[in-house]
Parts: structure tokens; sequence; C-alpha cells
């Protein structure tokens, strides 16, 4: 199964145990989940992992750089070829590009504002929580 994480995840992962903390921990540990990430996302990843209102949450940024690593080092990495514009907030479409370039069967974000669709080309886009028991079925 093919998914990408939204930063927002990733974020959410690395505060406190939840959803998001549960699914990062399952994608190393079941070589049936592939995280698939393109280099424009993964520059993302390390921006807003990075950014120091982080440093207040107890090993947020050695959690996060462990993480990053983990990413490069199992996740599989995609380019892609088209840019599309469906979603207001212009990065989120880069997830979308993503997806159409490594097929993917979920995009996990929780980011509900923006993305207002619940399927794109044949990725599902769901909640965190969604996912979470979609794995646990």
């Amino acid at each position: 199964m093919r998914l990408i994480l939204d930063t927002n995840v990733l974020v959410s992962a690395n505060i406190q145990r939840s959803y998001p903390y549960f699914i990062v921990d399952r994608v190393f540990a079941d070589p049936n989940l592939e995280i698939c990430f393109s280099a424009e996302l993964f520059t993302e990843y390390v921006e807003v992992l990075n950014r120091e209102k982080f440093a207040k949450f107890s090993d947020f940024h050695s959690r996060a750089q462990t993480l990053l690593s983990d990413i490069q080092t199992f996740g599989f990495q995609f380019t892609t070829t088209i840019t599309l514009k469906l979603i207001k907030d212009e990065p989120d479409n880069r997830l979308l590009e993503l997806a159409e370039a490594c097929l993917a069967d979920y995009l996990v974000t929780g980011n509900t504002n923006d993305f207002t669709i619940s399927e794109h080309k044949g990725t599902k886009i769901v909640s965190p929580k969604e996912f979470f028991e979609i794995i646990n079925k």
C-alpha cells in the first residue's frame, strides 16, 4: 500500500502520541506500507520540522531528525512531472502531483480545510484517524 503523509501528520506525530504518531510508527514497521515522497515534499518536511517554534516540545527536533532519516532510508522517492492547480493552498497541489506520480493508495492529511475532496485519480484522501482505522481492520 503506497501512501503520502502530509507534513502536518509528521508534525503531529512528533508532538503527541495520537493517530499520526501511531501511523508513522506503523509505516516503518510494516513492509506492506510504502511511504512515498518527492524532492519538493522532502524539502518541505525538512523546513517545517526544523522550525524553532517546535523546540518547546520535548525532544521534538531530535525525533524529527530521526524521522527524516527514516523517510530517506525506507521511503520511496518519486519525481513529479505534472503541475496541478486544484487546491487553493498552492503547496498542497504538490501532494496531489506526487499522488499521481507514485499511484498512491492514500494521502493522509489533517488539513480538512484545504483538502475538501475525498479522492484524486484513485488516491483516497483521508484523515489520520481514518487511515489508522483502515490499517487496523
